[in-house]
């Protein structure tokens, strides 16, 4: 059997990247807006650098100045964008599949929830240690940027999407890799990661496996004049 020509197969792969970014826009263009934001920090005077981290965070302070331009911008950027191809692979392997399967509208709702909810309780932890004097007033100030949250929102929704016995060894793996953490010299910002894996096991009736779409799909249609 005569194995197909290269630029067939060069023409399906492309076919199906094109396919796969089509079905999860959501997700390509916020990776696309944090590679933008990344290439800013990166050409960035230290001082300039500084500058942006602090005032596209969702700190206590930008909180109190300006809270839904800190709340949802805080959302596109890294701290380091040499760590930009690491989040890219993690977008496609945990929030275009989340996307693809939920789609984009209750993956955006899990995500951006998750986002709001992690960040206001996390500040509010800080913001309690410091009132306690457990945490310097410069802690108002902190850099609090970044997707970790929404990715952990998503992490938690795509357990639902894979098949036994996969599901539980994923299960374990992403608890460990969340809780070690939390157990372990907690910081803010590791009880933010806490609460949004939270909510994204309670996102369970937001899935499809949950409103039943996915056993509809395997069942085979009705004979004609059947109903």
């Amino acid at each position: 059997m005569t194995p197909p020509p290269i630029g067939a197969l060069l023409s399906r792969a492309r076919d199906r990247v094109v396919d796969w970014v089509r079905s999860t826009p959501g997700t390509h263009i916020w990776l696309l807006i944090i590679g933008v934001t990344s290439l800013v920090i990166a050409s960035a005077s230290e001082g300039l650098e500084q500058f942006l981290l602090h005032r596209n965070s969702s700190n206590i302070h930008e909180l109190n100045e300006h809270p839904i331009p800190a709340l949802l911008i805080s959302g596109f950027w890294i701290e380091r964008p040499g760590s930009f191809l690491v989040y890219a692979v993690m977008f496609e392997l945990v929030h275009a599949n989340v996307e693809r399967w939920m789609g984009s509208w209750r993956w955006l709702l899990t995500v951006g929830a998750a986002h709001v909810a992690a960040t206001l309780a996390s500040q509010e932890l800080v913001l309690l240690a410091i009132e306690g004097h457990r945490l310097p007033r410069s802690m108002t100030h902190v850099v609090d940027i970044g997707v970790s949250y929404g990715l952990a929102a998503a992490a938690g929704v795509l357990t639902y999407r894979l098949p036994s016995p996969w599901r539980y060894g994923y299960l374990a793996g992403v608890l460990l890799f969340f809780g070690i953490p939390l157990l372990t010299g907690a910081t803010f910002t590791d009880f933010g990661h806490a609460i949004a894996l939270t909510m994204g096991f309670a996102c369970w009736p937001l899935t499809p496996a949950a409103r039943g779409e996915e056993a509809a799909e395997e069942l085979p249609p009705p004979e004609e004049g059947q109903k």
